[in-house]
């Protein structure tokens, strides 16, 4: 083997070119054998013989190469006795990434030592293979986020791309001339970090050889035979892949060096340059440092209910440090609790053992640590993976929620999204995206994160950290972790409700406006505010009953002051109306009176008692809480939901209710625990950690159950109400939805106020009790872009808010932000002022009015999105950056938002305010109210707001079904359907409608479903509901940005037929407007619509 070899740098034969040889001289600056060299009668094409520019671009490469000669010295050494290659194919380092067979463009020096020449005329860039590993690079010392992809790389002319494996020392000297100068110059050290933290590497100038790891660099001589001339020292050490190193020691010999190393960090880079040393070669050293901790990486290590001291801190083997930074820690974490072994790799996923390090801090903690636990990794799917770590000794309790799981996994290696590495030292995993080779999650369980103790999880903390981080701090048991690869924001919300069930579909009628109020005084209050809505002319279908009705709040009883209810309900049931009742799930049993609901409960032992067959738990007036797991208990309040509907005592007292809405199913209490004997096991119910909870003194019971409650899960298996209390709302969901539609014979809808993942299967969520503020507009706004994220679709917050008097400007503005909420619902608290939309002034009954019919006319669209929803898993309220992911502006925007992909709403949220400041991304976006292309795009711009207005506007190419709006979606629903066809840059739009009778499942399978494309070309994806005899009547379709070429004519082509339609175009506002309802057409007959442009 030739080990010194390198090619005639700019060629032997023929005239060089000056681009050519440039780039030869870089690229040979990195043979062993570097020689520029041709034959006579070709031109000179030595460096100097260019011009200036081609000098610079030598002399930067070449002291790049003389830099590096002590790394290169040591590789022709190794190669002398090992016989180890110098230059390098990426398959030797990487024999299992088959790509790297392949790659004959780039060469490594040894193991570490990257080059990525360009080998092509006129390029500026070069595509690079990075495998899997950690590289820098070689000039600036970044990561570059790159393992196991291509990568484009800049390459200007006077560059070559360079880059150094993580896990290596490379030795370095200040170049000079020549070796005789440079060999008396100062050496160095770039030492590369790895993902554990190490670094090795050696280095013979002589016999002398140097190892890393961690925060230490030991420099060990092997044989010391040769004693240098020059007296070379080490002066400088670059560390890559660190943080901010400080109290950087030198020892010689063990003994401490009176030196004061001087330190430089860039903190972006992560690179650390230590100088102000000296390391004389030859001689043994070693040095040591800490790394600082900056304060957005701090972790709290005494979050403890009674406060950190220095002295419990330190009693931790944490770290004091006071801040006058708000939210920094003064106690935090510096050293990690658990190690890593016994790591391996499958097909199918990843197994470690994880124990306990030896610490005289290990019991330190409030809780004591569980030795040892499992990581058990799996590759679902190419595009999911699940992490898990869990004590391997003992079983716990795990949350009893079915998952669309399958028992063997399905991803393959080569069509997998991610790579996962487990991390060592310290323990960690990384999962990366292949394509990028970006980290998108890394979980490091320090002891900060958790300490695995006997305590079972319910309640956590979930911190936000700038670094960007989240830290789980919970009360123990399983950590279990699906990680969705998108790769977009959309993608992956699909993706997790495919795993835990898509939104519920909701009727038709649960689209409409609704109201409600905790405080009316009898039916005749309720029958007069739907009279005023009705002569008011303001669009709404659904009115609430709080637990008003109720006769002294009992579930299942009618207060005489609503003896006339029932009538009600069926007076407006038959203009089209619907009615929503409350239920609360606390059930009295301290009746003077008989009261069925409990003792049928007690029958069929459905409450949650004491365990060990203990009595019913109570609270407050001595209620009882259903057990909503048993299965005797979903019988139970069946039957009672039953008899609320059709009253079989007393028929005219039947509530003909078309929804439910359960409250109060945390649940929640007006007391802590039970009465009268309160709750006994003290260690449940103060456990040794608090989580920051409201009453964080009462401990875990306060305003709920003890703890130590039993629950019956369906198997029979015996759980603790401290294991299940965050599913009470979840088990209560399915139950209740599935008793509405057994007693009404329809779909239904059930609002909940607790949830838990794939509780939006059986239900739709309010935000909860709010205040009448201006603050909380925006916070609605947050909210349901975060339960969209969650899988529940329909959503919306309390409009003009629950608590305190709502203000006039607020209250308007609300509405109009209200009415595009998926649940659109005025509600407020007893004591508080009506706010409801005619208790106001005529002013404020137009604006109502006119958002609401404009809510109403973009029904069709919205209940378009609701089936998406329900059968794919994409979102209804849905974030700018959904659409947009690549502009980063969006990222931040939580003041407006977008109706599936296609509808954005940009509402006014401040009070006084008569202009609004909107967003529009890299698209073409159209007035709703016009028509017109507002030529914005990838730009903010001011928008006039007065108070009667709300600003929406249509993204280009698509297409939006409508209807026209009537009182209520009964009538509604009779109406002309439209289309508003918004055209893009290129002319084209699509678009889908659903279409069913609103109220029956859609697994019957009567529906309608087209999509359409080619601005209106109509394909019926399914149609088992639209026919002759049930037609859906086409009216109107607009086409929004034609062009300003006049148009002549237009045609639609159906199923029987042409049809030439009448039509107006305003070539001003370039919207052609076509009115079909004189031609009966039913949109199961049409085919497409075509026009024709004058000359």
């Amino acid at each position: 083997l030739w080990f010194q070899t390198g090619a005639d740098i700019c060629g032997f034969f023929q005239d060089a070119e000056y681009e050519m040889c440039a780039r030869w001289t870089q690229l040979g600056a990195f043979y062993p054998f570097s020689r520029n060299h041709n034959t006579i009668g070709t031109r000179r094409q030595d460096p100097v013989s260019w011009d200036a520019a081609f000098v610079n671009i030598s002399r930067s490469v070449m002291e790049t190469r003389y830099t590096l000669l002590p790394y290169l010295y040591t590789l022709m050494f190794k190669a002398h006795v090992e016989g180890s290659t110098v230059v390098r194919p990426l398959l030797h380092e990487f024999v299992s990434d088959q790509v790297t067979w392949d790659i004959d463009d780039q060469f490594l020096l040894g193991p570490a030592f990257l080059v990525s020449p360009v080998l092509q005329a006129n390029a500026r860039n070069v595509t690079a293979y990075f495998p899997e590993a950690r590289w820098y690079d070689y000039y600036t010392g970044a990561n570059t986020n790159a393992r196991g992809v291509w990568k484009d790389l800049a390459a200007p002319l006077n560059h070559i791309n360079l880059h150094v494996r993580g896990g290596y020392i490379l030795p370095l000297q200040e170049p000079a001339l020549n070796t005789h100068l440079s060999r008396q110059n100062p050496l160095g050290l770039i030492i590369a970090l790895d993902e554990n933290n190490e670094a090795s590497g050696e280095l013979f100038w002589d016999d002398g050889e140097s190892i890393g790891e961690s925060n230490r660099l030991d420099v060990k001589i092997s044989q010391a035979t040769y004693k240098d001339p020059n007296n070379l020292a080490f002066q400088q050490i670059k560390i890559f892949g660190t943080q901010e190193p400080r109290n950087v020691t030198v020892k010689h010999n063990g003994v401490l060096s009176q030196t004061a190393p001087k330190v430089t960090y860039d903190a972006q880079l992560k690179v650390a340059i230590i100088t102000e040393i000296s390391l004389v070669l030859g001689e043994e050293y070693t040095v040591e440092w800490n790394t600082i901790i900056r304060d957005e990486e701090k972790i709290d290590c005494y979050p403890d209910e009674h406060g950190a001291s220095e002295a419990n801190c330190i009693a931790r083997g944490c770290a004091w440090e006071e801040s006058s930074s708000v939210g920094v820690p003064h106690c935090y974490f510096v050293n990690d609790l658990y190690s890593v072994s016994n790591v391996q790799y499958n097909t199918l996923g990843a197994t470690a053992d994880i124990s306990l390090k030896p610490s005289v801090y290990a019991n330190a903690f409030p809780s004591t640590p569980v030795n040892p636990l499992h990581l058990q990794v799996t590759y679902h799917k190419d595009e999911m993976l699940q992490f898990k770590i869990y004590d391997p000794n003992n079983r716990r309790y795990e949350v009893p929620v079915p998952l669309n799981i399958t028992r063997t996994p399905s991803s393959t290696s080569e069509s997998r999204l991610y790579d996962v590495l487990i991390k060592e030292n310290p323990f960690g995993i990384e999962i990366r995206r292949k394509s990028t080779g970006t980290v998108i999650l890394f979980f490091a369980l320090k002891v900060s994160s958790l300490i695995f103790s006997c305590h079972f999880p319910i309640f956590s903390d979930v911190t936000f950290q700038p670094t960007p981080a989240l830290t789980y701090r919970t009360t123990g048991g399983i950590l279990d972790f699906y990680v969705f690869l998108g790769p977009t924001p959309e993608l992956v919300t699909q993706q997790y409700t495919e795993v835990i069930g898509r939104p519920v579909m909701v009727p038709y009628w649960s689209l409409g406006f609704q109201l409600c109020r905790y405080g009316y005084e009898n039916d005749s209050e309720i029958s007069s505010l739907y009279d005023e809505m009705v002569a008011a002319q303001i669009p709404y279908d659904v009115q609430y009953s709080d637990i008003d009705y109720m006769e002294r709040q009992l579930d299942f009883t009618l207060s005489p002051k609503f003896a006339g209810f029932p009538a009600l309900i069926n007076r407006m049931r038959a203009d089209g109306m619907r009615v929503i009742l409350i239920l609360d799930p606390a059930i009295s049993g301290n009746e003077t009176k008989p009261y069925p609901a409990f003792t049928r409960g007690v029958e069929d032992d459905v409450f949650i008692k004491y365990p060990n067959g203990g009595d019913i738990i109570t609270w407050d007036t001595y209620v009882a809480f259903p057990d909503f797991f048993r299965t005797s208990t979903a019988l139970w309040w069946k039957r009672e939901i039953a008899e609320l509907y059709n009253n079989p005592e007393n028929p005219e007292r039947s509530l003909k209710f078309d929804g439910m809405w359960i409250d109060m199913n945390e649940p929640s209490s007006f007391v802590n625990g039970a009465v009268p004997a309160g709750c006994s096991d003290a260690s449940l119910n103060h456990p040794p950690y608090m989580p920051h909870l409201e009453s964080r003194d009462r401990g875990l019971s306060s305003k709920t159950l003890c703890m130590e409650s039993e629950q019956i899960l369906p198997d029979g298996s015996r759980v603790r109400h401290y294991d299940v209390h965050s599913l009470y709302g979840w088990s209560q969901t399915r139950p209740t939805y599935e008793a509405v539609q057994e007693v009404t014979g329809q779909r239904g809808i059930v609002i909940t106020r607790s949830t838990f993942p794939s509780s939006g299967r059986w239900g739709g969520h309010w935000l909860g009790d709010n205040t009448a503020a201006w603050d909380q507009l925006k916070k609605s706004i947050i909210g349901m872009m975060e339960f969209s994220l969650f899988g529940i679709s329909y959503t919306g917050a309390d409009i003009c808010g629950f608590f305190q008097d709502a203000e006039y400007e607020m209250c308007a503005r609300w509405t109009q932000l209200g009415a595009f909420y998926p649940f659109s619902r005025n509600h407020n608290t007893i004591g508080t002022r009506r706010q409801d939309p005619v208790s106001w002034d005529a002013a404020f009954v137009n604006i109502s009015r006119s958002v609401m019919e404009t809510r109403y006319t973009l029904l069709p669209y919205l209940y378009t999105l609701m089936f998406k929803a329900h059968v794919e898993g994409s979102t209804v309220v849905r974030p700018l950056l959904h659409e947009f992911v690549s502009d980063r502006v969006t990222w931040d925007i939580d003041d407006q938002f977008l109706l599936g992909p296609a509808f954005l709403v940009s509402p006014v949220l401040q009070a006084n305010a008569r202009s609004v400041t909107a967003y529009f991304p890299g698209a073409r976006w159209y007035d709703y109210y016009s028509g017109v292309d507002i030529n914005a795009r990838g730009m903010w711009k001011d928008l006039a707001a007065p108070l009667d207005h709300i600003n929406l506007h249509v993204r280009g190419g698509y297409i939006l079904p409508w209807q026209e709006p009537a009182l209520n979606t009964r009538l509604s629903r009779q109406k002309f359907m439209g289309f508003k066809v918004a055209l893009d840059d290129e002319g084209s739009a699509e678009g889908w409608l659903f279409w069913d009778d609103g109220q029956n499942t859609i697994e019957n399978g009567l529906y309608y479903l087209a999509y359409f494309s080619n601005i209106m070309q109509s394909h019926v994806i399914f149609n088992n509901y639209v026919v002759a005899t049930n037609p859906l009547k086409l009216g109107y379709i607009e086409i929004w940005g034609v062009g300003s070429v006049s148009v002549s004519s237009v045609s639609i082509t159906l199923r029987n037929g042409n049809e030439i339609p009448p039509f107006t175009y305003n070539s001003t506002t370039q919207v052609l407007k076509i009115d079909v309802t004189s031609k009966s057409i039913s949109l199961h007959d049409f085919l497409s619509l075509t026009w024709k442009s004058s000359p």
